[in-house]
């Protein structure tokens, strides 16, 4: 981003993949704001060491799937560290495993809130404040989704490929509206990542079944997102970058 601020919000950012990026961006030269949703403890130590990179960065309780907490985040930040020009739409969540003949409305209720709909309103907040349409500098949106989204997660979590299937979906449309308002938009789909997101026992099972033969690294996500963020790819727009050993 030539000439222009570089002030990141990383949701979900206090642990796996969304501590390493915000860690990774704080490395790089962008004043950092994570949310969280619990333990505060856990983000302050993300906070800590993004402020250890010589960055300004802070921490932010808030629900992803509470449309007033996600303006409050947002305008927090404002305050704290001046309009964002990075988004990492990076909170989610994963269900216990099941088919979807037991799925319930409450499922499927509660992981739509915070995988998609959380997704697009903070886009949205962030789109308000970016638009060069509406004043903004410009920035970027990247979007977190997942290989599910490709594979189906069959027998697994069939609603959790969905909600990131969906995400995929935002990504080409977002970045198609948004690209004459200085607004790139893309995603990454991490494969099997060793974080504590899985069911136990599931990484175990499933780690040497990617090509490569291994889990990834929280922190090789966090790459492909600070390059995706960055001037580099700035002809890179609506494009999804899979980040999965060849799953």
């Amino acid at each position: 981003m030539t000439d222009r601020r570089k002030i990141a919000l990383v949701t979900g950012g206090s642990r796996g993949i969304g501590a390493r990026t915000a860690v990774t961006l704080a490395r790089q030269g962008w004043d950092v704001a994570i949310s969280y949703r619990e333990r505060a403890d856990v983000a302050e130590d993300v906070v800590d060491e993004c402020r250890g990179q010589g960055r300004r960065a802070v921490a932010v309780r808030a629900d992803i799937a509470s449309a007033a907490d996600i303006a409050g985040l947002f305008t927090k930040v404002d305050r704290e560290l001046e309009a964002i020009t990075g988004l990492v739409n990076n909170a989610g969540i994963v269900p216990t495993g099941g088919v979807v003949a037991d799925y319930t409305p409450d499922r499927l209720e509660k992981l739509f809130a915070i995988n998609v709909t959380g997704a697009f309103l903070a886009a949205r907040e962030a789109v308000q404040r970016m638009s060069t349409a509406r004043g903004g500098s410009g920035g970027v949106i990247v979007n977190m989704s997942s290989r599910a989204a490709v594979l189906g997660g069959s027998g697994e979590y069939v609603d959790y490929a969905a909600s990131k299937a969906a995400v995929d979906a935002m990504t080409i449309g977002l970045a198609r509206e948004v690209a004459e308002e200085g607004i790139r938009v893309v995603g990454v789909r991490p494969g099997l990542i060793a974080t504590e997101i899985h069911a136990p026992g599931r990484l175990e099972r499933l780690g040497s079944s990617p090509p490569l033969g291994r889990p990834g690294d929280p922190q090789e996500v966090a790459n492909a997102v600070a390059w995706l963020i960055s001037d580099e790819a700035s002809y890179v727009t609506g494009a999804t970058l899979d980040v999965s050993g060849g799953r």
